[in-house]
């Protein structure tokens, strides 16, 4: 991303979660009501219009916004995905989330009742979260850190987190969501050591990531996505294949409990036909940190 402004791909994220009431209900998993936030006040009051208007309307609605519709649909099924699998290790006892990149994530303010009395950690860009408490405003459960991780050392991030109240010996639900494609190889890496060395066993990593052949052999959907977030300073870089990142996360002490494609978890989300917007080629790991890992 451009060090001097927040993220575009954040702030897209966050638009096109903030669609959702313009969705058929069958298609709605997910509503943000602050997803909006970062297009303005003339936006949120288009969609609440549009929102409270007869479904034929609706429907028109989306006619100059088509071209969003598949990532409306998608971001439903990526954010539902990753509140389950939160919502499940706070159903367990945790108490502790951290948000790699953390963006416009508002699930700080949209999951209270869930959260209760847990800490939620954001660590992100200092541009991206000034922007975000700018158009959020304060929330109490969480603790903002300032981190540039194309400058900051990452080795730092756990004392960093540590100065801010975040136990080492606790679980933590570790949430790096729309960030890893965007990453060389190497800082992928040293993420999960940092995740390794800050989190108890027991602790989650949950992310999503993109295949390989994504990367190296794009379709031409894929080849026009890659090419926008390329034109904003955040290209694809990074994917793997599920064998292959599950042989990489091993290695820092996490063993996959989990890892589907967008297209899997749609077919069991959404009814037909929405569920065949979501294509392949795009997944979700959820990771365990095991007794036996070795800090570094």
């Amino acid at each position: 991303m451009k060090p001097e402004r927040p993220s575009l791909t954040a702030a897209f994220v966050a638009a096109c979660r903030g669609l959702a009431p313009l969705l058929p209900e069958r298609a709605r998993l997910v509503t943000d009501p602050y997803g909006l936030r970062v297009l303005g006040p003339l936006a949120e009051a288009t969609v609440d219009a549009l929102s409270r208007a007869p479904a034929p309307l609706r429907t028109l609605a989306w006619g100059p916004m088509l071209p969003m519709l598949p990532w409306a649909i998608y971001m439903q099924v990526r954010t539902r995905v990753l509140d389950d699998a939160l919502r499940r290790f706070l159903a367990e006892g945790g108490a502790q989330v951290v948000i790699l990149g953390a963006g416009f994530d508002a699930r700080a303010w949209r999951l209270g009742d869930s959260l209760g009395d847990t800490v939620v950690y954001e660590v992100d860009h200092p541009a991206t979260g000034r922007a975000k408490r700018a158009r959020f405003g304060e929330q109490h459960r969480v603790r903002a850190l300032s981190f540039d991780f194309e400058r900051d050392a990452l080795s730092s991030l756990p004392e960093r987190l540590e100065a801010l109240g975040h136990r080492r010996d606790a679980p933590t639900f570790t949430l790096w969501e729309g960030v890893t494609m965007y990453l060389t190889e190497q800082a992928f890496e040293a993420t999960l050591g940092a995740v390794r060395d800050y989190s108890a066993p027991r602790s989650k990593l949950a992310f999503n990531y993109v295949d390989r052949a994504i990367v190296e052999r794009p379709s031409f959907a894929a080849r026009a996505v890659s090419a926008i977030v390329s034109a904003v300073g955040e290209p694809f870089k990074l994917g793997f294949t599920p064998p292959t990142l599950a042989s990489l996360l091993a290695r820092y002490g996490l063993a996959v409990e989990e890892d589907l494609g967008f297209d899997e978890h749609a077919a069991r989300l959404l009814p037909e036909p929405w569920a065949r917007v979501v294509r392949a080629g795009r997944r979700i790991a959820v990771a365990e940190r095991t007794a036996t890992a070795v800090r570094a």
